[in-house]
């Protein structure tokens, strides 16, 4: 993955059969089932892979527990297939999760495990575990930071858990390996179109250079998530809005607030909704939220009182109760829902499910979806494509196709934070041991080293302090204080790597530092490390 090889094909590919609008999940698991068919395929992205949507997950494979007492059985079988699917095809970012149902009356315990059983039967083959009852002791035995007070019992059950940012990373190394072309930061700015109003291609622009690019294809996807209504606008401005976000937000805890490799499923807030307490890289992430909102961003914020009902409902279950000075990080993330027909403005009426829409000028566009479904999603994509461009009908390769960095589970050691990169965890330690500097912690508090850093730089993209601190280390995400201290070492390692100035050091890193206090809940005050 380097963005100058990547970037030459743009000036040399005549055309290309696919253009893929959006680096998050949409997007490269579009790229991803075109170029293994074996179709010439070019992702654009505007910012970094998994800049908004996807890198702001709840870190869940899942069914959607929620979805089956809502009675959708098919979103449910359909979601449990691809989570089973992808456990095996990228084994190194999705394990086997235990999840814990705490339940403080009597009846709880027999109606979730009943529920939960009909789960594991909808999975079939691809199930991760039977779900169990489990008593009051054994509960807060698994759970020693459970609230014990009228705590009656407990159901397991099993789900996948993962890091949604290395994934998408890991999806744009196997585009490139398999002879795609993926390249960040160049936003697409308009769409081509010839005389009978048909899109044939985009014009781009690169963020850095403001270069623009004429580039041609045979299809054009739109796979921008919650701004589809964008790239929409450019192919028709008086199209109908088909996309809403809804904001999900996670506050990121200190493990102490957990105390288990077990997660905490909550399966009924105050306001009726599901809230999960995950253990995700040593900490505790807390969420999540679903409000509906009017405008879409890349960088969006907690609501003050998204951020209080995720600390209230968390208090009620928690032994140790957390307040807003206990969070590490603060981090939201907006949803790209099919727009409901009614104008109904509650996102539990909204579907979850995807749909791929063509217009007349034969742009596709692909919205809804969810991160465990990005899979069928993307089959369904280019299926629909190939079907409306008439490409013929060659099937899709990626139901077993291995991503980037998978190895046997059996032989992935979880208990050191280099695993998430599988089968290139040699490289990377070869790269720590090539030189003292590169064995050095980013932050003293933190695993992280500044091999990654550099590894980050040459093989996986990375442009930027916020690229290599919140999407390829997530030091922004599971501690934004330790990210801001660690700005000035990154903005020197990423200069010194692509050869940048000083003063482009300097700007790089008051940048980050500005965008980084929107993590924190308390004020910053620096810290010399």
């Amino acid at each position: 993955m380097k963005r100058n090889e990547e970037l030459s094909k743009l000036t040399t590919v005549k055309e290309w059969d696919f253009i893929v609008i959006g680096g998050g999940a949409s997007g490269l698991g579009s790229a991803l089932d075109a170029v293994s068919r074996g179709f010439k395929t070019l992702l654009l992205e505007s910012h970094d892979f998994a800049k908004a949507t996807s890198s702001r997950s709840t870190k869940l494979v899942h069914g959607g527990v929620r979805y089956l007492a809502q009675g959708d059985i098919g979103l449910v079988r359909e979601a449990l297939k691809e989570r089973g699917l992808l456990a095996k095809n990228a084994a190194h970012v999705v394990k086997n999760q235990s999840f814990i149902i705490p339940n403080y009356t009597w009846w709880g315990g027999i109606y979730y495990k009943i529920g939960l059983s009909i789960y594991d039967f909808l999975a079939g083959k691809l199930s991760l575990g039977k779900t169990k009852y489990i008593s009051k002791s054994k509960t807060v035995e698994k759970l020693p930071t459970i609230e014990q007070k009228n705590l009656a019992s407990g159901v397991v059950y099993q789900d996948g858990q993962f890091d949604d940012a290395r994934l998408a990373i890991n999806l744009t190394q196997t585009i490139i390996e398999k002879g795609g072309t993926a390249v960040n930061y160049i936003k697409v700015i308009n769409l081509l179109k010839n005389d009978s109003n048909k899109v044939t291609g985009v014009i781009a622009e690169d963020q850095f250079t403001k270069q623009q690019y004429e580039i041609h294809a045979k299809v054009v996807i739109n796979a921008t998530g919650v701004f589809t209504n964008d790239i929409l606008n450019m192919n028709n401005p008086k199209h109908g809005k088909f996309v809403v976000p809804s904001q999900g937000i996670h506050l990121v805890l200190d493990k102490s607030f957990l105390k288990s490799d077990d997660a905490i499923m909550i399966p009924k807030t105050s306001d009726g909704r599901v809230l999960f307490v995950v253990p995700w890289h040593d900490r505790a992430l807390v969420g999540t939220t679903d409000t509906l909102l009017e405008n879409e961003s890349f960088e969006p914020r907690a609501l003050e009182e998204e951020i209080s009902f995720v600390l209230n409902t968390a208090r009620q279950y928690l032994a140790k109760k957390p307040t807003r000075e206990d969070v590490k990080s603060v981090f939201a993330g907006l949803r790209p829902l099919a727009a409901p027909k009614d104008g109904s403005k509650s996102t539990k009426e909204v579907s979850r499910s995807h749909k791929v829409i063509t217009s007349d000028t034969g742009l596709i566009s692909i919205i809804g979806g969810k991160w465990t479904t990005y899979r069928k999603m993307a089959e369904d994509t280019i299926n629909e494509a190939m079907k409306v461009h008439q490409l013929g009908m060659t099937t899709s390769k990626t139901e077993h196709l291995s991503i980037h960095g998978n190895v046997r589970p059996e032989t992935v050691d979880r208990s050191n934070h280099l695993y998430v990169y599988g089968s290139d965890i040699p490289a990377i330690k070869a790269l720590q041991e090539s030189n003292p500097e590169y064995s050095e912690k980013i932050h003293p508090d933190h695993p992280f080293t500044v091999a990654e850093a550099v590894w980050a730089i040459r093989n996986e993209m990375a442009e930027t302090i916020e690229d290599i601190l919140a999407r390829r280390v997530r030091l922004l995400f599971l501690d934004a204080r330790a990210a801001i201290d660690s700005a000035h070492k990154i903005a020197s390692i990423i200069a010194k790597e692509n050869g940048h100035s000083e003063e482009w050091a300097n700007e790089q890193e008051r940048e980050f530092i500005e965008l980084a206090k929107g993590y924190l809940l308390t004020p910053y005050s620096p810290k010399s490390i």
